[in-house]
């Protein structure tokens, strides 16, 4: 069998070619739920670890610190595995999601403190002065000047999450990487991995392209 054959197989790919598409509508699920999860709760870490009591603050920062640093398939098979022990069962679509989002929010919510440590201070001070109430000035003028410029890192992490769903194989999420691999199985011919593969660049590389074009278009903008 020559090395088209083995890991170009057209007969083959077509025959996977269902089973990778419906793979990738559940990866899409995971990641877009993910993502919104943890864009909510990395803005909520994010203002309250600047605006909170010291002690809030405290575990915010131990939250975030705790959650960069484990990894995600460890935290992922902590949950689904070990979590049952104690009486908390999830699916393996809720546990991939728990987990992704748990990260996604520490990396999310560092993303979010230092947009709006970047808005001069002065910013603070005019709003005071115009006599707005501190929501109206993270609603009204903060975080409108804060998102332009965390635009490009939120992307890219975005970008990080959806890279991540394959995890969500181990847990037995019939994702796009766990239907290539069972295909892969089925058909006895690496195809199906190869056009796995090839759909993940397809989804990612557009996004790619926007987080480049975007951080030029924002350099441009500071200069």
């Amino acid at each position: 069998m020559n090395l088209v054959n083995t890991f170009f197989n057209a007969g083959v790919f077509l025959e996977s070619l269902p089973q990778l598409l419906w793979g990738l509508v559940v990866t899409l699920e995971i990641g877009l739920v993910s993502i919104v999860a943890g864009l909510v709760g990395g803005l909520v870490l994010a203002v309250a670890r600047l605006y909170s009591p010291a002690l809030i603050r405290l575990f915010i920062r131990a939250y975030v610190d705790v959650f960069r640093s484990i990894p995600l398939l460890v935290l992922l098979i902590v949950v689904y595995y070990a979590l049952p022990f104690v009486g908390i069962r999830l699916s393996p679509f809720f546990s991939a999601v728990t987990a992704l989002s748990l990260v996604s929010a520490a990396y999310t919510a560092e993303i979010f403190r230092a947009g709006i440590e970047a808005i001069p201070h002065g910013q603070f001070e005019a709003s005071a002065a115009l006599g707005l109430s501190n929501r109206h000035t993270m609603v009204d003028v903060i975080l409108p000047q804060a998102i332009r410029i965390v635009i490009p890192p939120l992307t890219n992490n975005c970008i990080n999450v959806l890279k991540d769903t394959a995890l969500a194989s181990v847990v037995a999420m019939p994702d796009l990487l766990k239907q290539a691999t069972q295909a892969q199985a089925l058909a006895a011919n690496p195809t199906p991995l190869i056009g796995a593969a090839a759909i993940y660049v397809l989804l990612l590389w557009p996004m790619v392209a926007v987080v480049s074009r975007l951080e030029t278009h924002f350099s441009r903008g500071k200069r």
